[in-house]
Order: C-alpha cells, then structure tokens, then sequence
C-alpha cells in the first residue's frame, strides 16, 4: 500500500463520511446476517444474494441510493474475502466484526484507471484522485503513484486526518550480496539490539507531549459524556496519539529499508506478540496478578513497534528472513555458550559466569540469534521448546 495524505474540501468531506457511513452500515448488515447462522439452519446468503438484496434496498431507501453503488457493493465484497480468509485452514484469520463510527472510517474503490477512476498530478507537491460523487480530490503528492494500481482505499483516522491508499506490491529491496548475517533482538528499554551492536530505539511522544496527554486524559475523565467540551479533547487526544503512530511507522520503515539493504540474512525472534501481550486482569472467580504492571508492559512492548518491524522486513526483504526460537537466547553467553540465568545481571548488562566476557545483554541476545542457536533447558544446542516470551522481558 502507498498511501498519502488527502487533502478534501469541506463539502468534499461530507461526501467521504456519507461514503464511510453507507460501506459501514453495508458491511454491519453482512455481520448480522452471518451471525444468525448456526448448524442445522439454511447458509447466510452469499456475495451474489447480497448484491441483490442491496440492489433491493437502494430501490427502497433513498438515502441509501443517494451513496455510491460501487463503494457499497465493494463493502460487500470485502466482507466476503474477510469470510473467505477466516475459514481459510491453511492462513486462518479473525471472524470479521462489527464497525463502529469515529473508529472503522474507510471504503474501498476499484475499477479500471481511467474509467471508474483515475489520478493525476497537478504539481510537485499535489495530486489528484477522482472519488465517486466527491470528483477530483487532492493529496499530497510525496512520491510517485506506483505502476498498475487497481483499486485505492480513502480512510479517516481518529484524528481527522484523510488518507488514500493505492493497492500496490511494491518491489522488494535487493540483496546486498555480500554473505552478512544479522540477528535482531527486540525489547522495550531498546526496540531493536541487532548482532553488530547496534541499538535502535522507536520513538514515542517527548516528555512535554507526554505530560500534556495525561492532562487531557484527566480532563476527558471529567467531561460530561455527549458535551462539545469532551468530544475537543478526545480529538486532542487523538492528534497527539497519531501522532506518536506516525513515528513509530517512520522508523519501521526506514529501520527495516536499511536493514534490509545492509544484510543478506536476517534472522529475529519468533514472538508470540498477540499472547505476549494479552490482559492479565483474569475472570471474578480467577482474578490475576500484577494487573498494572502487565498493562504497562503491554503498552511498552506495543509502542516499541515489534511486529511492524518484522512485518516490514518480510515484504521487504522477501525469503531472506529466519525466525529462530527464542527460548535462553538471553541467558546464553554468546562467546562460550555457557547458559546460566545469573549471567543476565540486569535488564542491559550480561556477564558470563563461566568466561567472564561481558557485554550488552540484548546485544548478546542478538548474537546468539544471529548463530541461529536454539537452547534446550539444559544448555546443549538443538531444538528448543517453545515458548511465549524471553524471561528478560519482563525485567525490561
């Protein structure tokens, strides 16, 4: 995806939330009707019967006509490959859910470049796009629209902001060629160690945004629900927020160009992130343990960007990244292989027990995932059980 900043009108932007609003309240439709569905009861109606039954109820509904029937019906059709994807055996995804309004803002167009739509630039700096009943919108024109886009997909996010993104695989980054192997340790005092000692650090909000945030969080604690005064901060909120995204996905994209461009192998840790960081609040009759503190560091390991890095060197650098277990890759001495949990005296420091070599912990990590070890319990090279997090993670 390609995406760049759009830049609508006013009047412009009424028709792009009446176009979020009809492929919302669509896509809502198709949700209900599946999750009526259960075995032993005739299938929920396909993407062909729901086409007919939009067609039906444009004919009824004049607001619902007034919107773009391209934008509905593709709403339609992304909910199908949703479904198709979620029974997928072989790559299952999430049962497609709800949408909600202020959150889940977007639609999707597609067709031939000329015909349904088209984009072209004005000048160095602005381009345009032609959107269904909008006509010609702007955008900022960053770079160049990639070759044999068929489709773009206009999106609002929680700040405001408009964006459009053109469908498009771009290239991967070419090899190097010079035989050079790094491994990628990911924490959250340091995003990313890699092998040569290098320390790569997401950046966040500064400490004056920070204070400002908690400031409005406590202002929107005290705002009354429904009141102008509540819906101002929670979009100064929004802003701020976005902004700490957008520098996160800065240096995950250029982290992971330069990565690429530098190493012919890339080998990382294969972190389960979605359980790493799942709730540990537990049930009335369980409750958990150091709530607060698991939170937080769920937040830290969320703000450290893990998984777009990752995701980024695997559309990047395409079959040239291996993920090794991480289990005792933080315990084990990169210089001897002794494994000796007392060797990790604090969060940044390692000190083999055995040897005496000492170095950076998540650096010594990184180089022992470089090597490709995987480190049985009892300290022999081989194939390591798995698991779910590193045990230094929680001390970072």
């Amino acid at each position: 995806m390609s995406r760049y900043r759009l830049l609508p009108t006013p009047a412009q932007q009424a028709v792009l939330r009446g176009h979020c609003a009809h492929a919302r309240y669509v896509w809502n439709l198709a949700v209900e009707q599946h999750a009526h569905w259960h075995p032993g009861r005739t299938n929920a109606p396909g993407y062909l019967e729901q086409c007919r039954q939009l067609t039906a109820a444009r004919t009824e509904h004049d607001w619902l006509r007034q919107g773009s029937q391209m934008v509905q019906q593709q709403a339609l059709r992304d909910f199908a490959q949703a479904m198709a994807a979620f029974f997928d055996p072989a790559n299952p995804a999430r049962r497609p859910s709800w949408r909600k309004a202020g959150w889940d803002e977007g639609f999707r167009v597609v067709g031939r470049r000329g015909r349904q739509w088209d984009v072209r630039r004005l000048s160095r700096h602005i381009g345009q796009v032609w959107v269904p009943k909008a006509g010609w919108v702007h955008f900022r024109w960053s770079r160049a629209v990639p070759p044999g886009v068929k489709s773009y997909r206009v999106t609002m996010d929680r700040a405001g902001r408009w964006h459009v993104a053109f469908a498009a695989i771009p290239d991967p980054v070419s090899a190097p060629g010079n035989g050079q192997v790094v491994g990628i340790d990911r924490g959250v005092a340091v995003s990313a160690a890699l092998s040569t000692g290098e320390l790569l650090h997401a950046p966040g909000l500064t400490a004056r945004e920070t204070k400002r945030l908690l400031r409005l969080e406590r202002r929107l604690a005290r705002a009354q629900r429904g009141s102008n005064r509540r819906r101002r901060v929670r979009l100064a909120i929004a802003r701020l927020k976005a902004r700490q995204t957008d520098r996160r996905k800065d240096w995950a994209e250029k982290a992971s160009t330069e990565i690429a461009r530098r190493f012919d192998l890339i080998r990382i840790e294969d972190l389960q992130i979605a359980n790493m960081t799942r709730s540990a609040k537990g049930t009335r009759e369980n409750p958990g343990r150091n709530v607060r503190a698991k939170a937080r560091l769920n937040l830290g390991i969320l703000a450290s960007g893990w998984g777009l890095l990752v995701r980024r060197l695997e559309e990047k650098a395409s079959g040239r990244v291996e993920k090794i277990k991480p289990a005792f890759t933080s315990q084990r001495c990169s210089a001897c292989g002794h494994v000796d949990a007392n060797s990790r005296e604090s969060q940044a420091r390692f000190a083999c027990t055995a040897c005496g070599f000492a170095d950076h912990a998540d650096v010594n990590a990184a180089r022992n995932i470089a090597a490709g070890h995987a480190v049985t319990a009892r300290g022999g090279d081989g194939a390591a059980r798995p698991a779910n997090r590193e045990p230094h993670l929680l001390a970072s």
